[in-house]
């Protein structure tokens, strides 16, 4: 199978891209290198002997004639931050919506299935409130169709899902929507503004200032966490069945095995690292910050009998692993 992943120097592609080709799938990245590490990641996929074309998602034209012909596209290509919507709304826009739209033009083109990696953010802010007052652990899963602000970055990327929808019903186009809350591992270079425990675990490596930001500076949001490689054991099952499951959408995260306040993230750092920093309050909240994210793992459970397999200490276990093996490498990646 000949499988085309859109955004494949991203975190999630590269990985990606590397543990689908050990499966012995030809693979093909694009990815434009519009991030400092994509380059460091093409290298990862030169060394795995995987193709990265420098071309433009937007460029409809250069995309039409790559000159490879996919049976699948993994669609991994976004502005993954979601405070970049209040600043530059226009490209978050164009970046996620309009990549996949010409994504979807190639699938008609070629006959090509799609997976499209979608965001817990489509879900409504305040659905998320509503939640994080309920004493009883609620969780979000694909029925959930309330109305109300998401984000420019939630707004694109549901936007994109009901592109996708459209396309496969005019032209018969097989899909999978994967919803996904926080991923991380190794090779993720966390920002203030996205990759949240990654930057979590090297600002305590390194003796790096934190913030708790909004909520009164109380670190109480909560989040679920997917590993890397838990995802991509979902998506090998995933590409597997694909004649027998599609046109289906899947809320894909930790779920109730592996969730987190910012506080108990915070104690898991100093365990693992043996370092306590200063962490300042910062009381403000964000209008697109949201205080409660956890998944429901039911439908992706009963369609595929997949389950995590790695906790949250796992996950940070390992990537300390990778950031100590990596040091000198890594100063340069994360700021």
């Amino acid at each position: 199978m000949k499988i085309l992943i859109a955004g494949g120097c991203g975190f999630i592609g590269s990985n990606l891209s590397i543990f689908l080709k050990k499966k012995k799938f030809k693979i093909l990245s694009i990815d434009n290198l519009s991030k400092n590490y994509c380059l460091l990641n093409e290298k990862r996929l030169k060394y795995n002997k995987i193709k990265n074309l420098r071309v433009n998602l937007l460029n409809k034209k250069k995309l039409n004639y790559i000159g490879f012909k996919p049976d699948l596209i993994i669609d991994c290509a976004a502005e993954p931050a979601v405070e970049v919507s209040s600043k530059n709304p226009d490209a978050v826009v164009e970046n996620n919506f309009n990549t996949t739209l010409n994504l979807l033009s190639l699938a008609k083109k070629h006959n090509s299935k799609l997976i499209f990696l979608s965001s817990s953010r489509i879900y409504p802010i305040n659905k998320s409130y509503e939640y994080f007052k309920i004493k009883k652990k609620k969780y979000f899963d694909e029925n959930i169709t309330d109305n109300g602000p998401r984000s420019i970055y939630g707004f694109s990327k549901f936007a994109s899902e009901l592109l996708i929808q459209e396309y496969s019903y005019a032209f018969n186009i097989k899909y999978i929507i994967n919803r996904l809350g926080l991923t991380t591992g190794p090779w993720q270079f966390g920002k203030v503004e996205q990759g949240l425990v990654s930057l979590w675990l090297w600002s305590h490596y390194k003796s790096k200032n934190l913030n708790y930001i909004g909520y009164g500076g109380t670190g109480r949001q909560i989040r679920d966490v997917l590993d890397i490689d838990d995802l991509c054991d979902l998506i090998y099952k995933q590409i597997k069945m694909s004649n027998k499951i599609y046109n289906h959408t899947f809320s894909v995260g930790g779920g109730k095995e592996s969730f987190f306040k910012l506080k108990e993230l915070t104690k898991f750092c100093e365990k693992i690292t043996k370092n306590q920093i200063e962490i300042k309050k910062i009381k403000k909240t964000s209008k697109y910050d949201i205080p409660y994210y956890i998944s429901s793992n039911l439908k992706v459970n009963k369609f595929y009998g997949w389950k995590i397999s790695n906790s949250l200490e796992d996950t940070l276990n390992k990537t300390f692993f990778w950031m100590k093996k990596n040091n000198k490498l890594l100063n340069k990646y994360f700021k």
